[in-house]
């Protein structure tokens, strides 16, 4: 006798991806999060493609994972897929110290986050709801 399954705990319409343990901040990282919540999956990987932060990278490997997961895995069509969700949180803290004058230190923290990004097949448009002329 086994465990029963894990029931998913997407829609049918969804795909994810999870990177754990980015070494940048989660402040951070949820900057270049925002900015591709929302819109297409292929102009999001535009998007990144041209960012100057460093982390944009690691997102956009994230993001095209997420994209290949919607088709391979689920049978979506990549065209009409949209950043449903960019999900970013806290991971480890590693405490460094950093000498001081006279003899005292100071804490640094270095700050790790994970990602989770989830993107949906948005329906097609439907045809002939427009006004058209006879």
């Amino acid at each position: 006798m086994s465990k029963p399954k894990h029931p998913r705990g997407l829609s049918d319409n969804e795909a994810q991806a999870i990177t754990y343990n980015i070494r940048v901040s989660p402040r951070k990282l949820n900057l270049v999060a925002a900015t591709i919540r929302g819109a297409r999956a292929q102009d999001a990987v535009a998007t990144l493609a041209f960012s100057k932060r460093r982390i944009a990278r690691t997102v956009k490997k994230t993001l095209e994972s997420a994209i290949a997961n919607a088709e391979n895995n689920h049978q979506l069509d990549v065209d009409r897929l949209v950043v449903s969700r960019a999900e970013v949180g806290r991971a480890i803290v590693m405490k460094r110290f950093h000498a001081r004058g006279r003899g005292r230190s100071a804490r640094v923290e270095k700050w790790f986050s994970h990602l989770k990004i989830v993107v949906a097949e948005q329906q097609a448009p439907k045809a002939g709801t427009g006004t058209e002329a006879a």
